[in-house]
């Protein structure tokens, strides 16, 4: 038997979308303004938050993580892709390439607590109106999100640690527009099972547990939502997680389309698809959902852009 062909690997190249060069600005343009609309929308969801103190409650203040956490999420992998694109390269480096998986798998899983969270804070609101400022007391969200974070961060880690134990062969070209740790791993030449394992097992933590909690949380505001007796009244109730449940929906069906594009018999174009609309559009389409349902965070935005103009007429004025 002959020897399995390892190297010392410096570079993986990641194929993108597509090889056809003709499609290749017409791929550049379309995801620099699906990434600058992503980084406009939810840059204005924190600053209205901030500047505003209407919206100093838990549920902005999660809501302004939230954004934050879709500016990284989407940060990790496009401007590398872009980058890729415009110099026709499609290189990227060991270590660039385990830096992608460490913080594209923390923030993805940040966002899963966060939504986590946010549903619990729903659940109070609903639930138990008249305790909710003394339930969600600022150490209390503090608290959560510090403890999102801690989660995220070890996750992030652990999958990371057990890559650089893999050894590869000469095979180095992902069929994806970002170092995708699965499709990394089926290029390893050694044994992948503490990773195979690693992964289930982390998979469970922050995808199965967190939307464990959002169901749970979502059946006891429905009981709560039922049991009252005006139909005026259950619509601004559910009107306060409309679109929490919204966003909820969008980023757990397109985490199963990946998921499932992956485990089937589907061309790589199909995942990589389907990770598109995971990792670039649904951060862009966040910030859409809350601004457009939520008469509060539309006044805000408003206040926000009243204020900008006229800072900036007062000081065309003065020159």
């Amino acid at each position: 038997m002959e020897p399995e062909n390892y190297t010392e690997i410096s570079d993986f190249l990641l194929l993108g979308f597509t090889e056809e060069p003709e499609l290749q600005p017409f791929l550049f343009w379309i995801f620099l303004f699906v990434y600058l609309i992503t980084m406009l929308g939810n840059l204005l969801i924190i600053l209205a938050i901030i500047s505003d103190s209407h919206l100093h409650v838990p549920m902005y203040f999660f809501l302004s993580n939230l954004s934050f956490a879709d500016i990284c999420f989407t940060s990790t992998t496009v401007p590398k892709m872009l980058a890729n694109i415009q110099t026709q390269s499609k290189v990227i480096s060991f270590a660039g390439c385990l830096s992608q998986i460490f913080f594209f798998i923390l923030f993805g899983c940040l966002d899963s607590f966060l939504l986590t969270v946010m549903a619990y804070d729903r659940f109070v609101a609903i639930c138990h109106p008249l305790h909710y400022m003394v339930i969600m007391s600022p150490q209390l969200c503090a608290h959560l999100i510090l403890g999102s974070w801690i989660m995220s961060v070890l996750v992030s880690l652990l999958e990371t640690l057990t890559a650089l134990r893999l050894s590869f062969c000469t095979n180095m070209e992902i069929p994806h527009f970002f170092c995708d740790f699965p499709k990394v791993l089926k290029l390893a030449c050694s044994d992948t099972l503490v990773n195979n394992i690693v992964v289930y097992f982390l998979t469970i933590i922050v995808g199965v547990f967190p939307l464990s909690g959002i169901l749970f949380s979502y059946s006891q505001i429905l009981l709560s939502i039922l049991r009252i007796a005006s139909a005026s009244g259950k619509c601004k109730a559910f009107s306060t997680c409309g679109s929490h449940l919204l966003v909820v929906s969008l980023f757990y069906g397109t985490s199963l389309g990946v998921y499932l594009s992956s485990a089937a018999t589907l061309s790589s174009s199909a995942s990589v698809m389907s990770s598109a609309m995971h990792n670039v559009v649904t951060p862009m389409l966040n910030p859409f959902i809350y601004s457009l349902r939520n008469r509060d965070m539309k006044g805000a935005l408003r206040r926000l852009l009243s204020k900008a103009l006229n800072k900036g007429s007062l000081q065309d004025s003065r020159e």
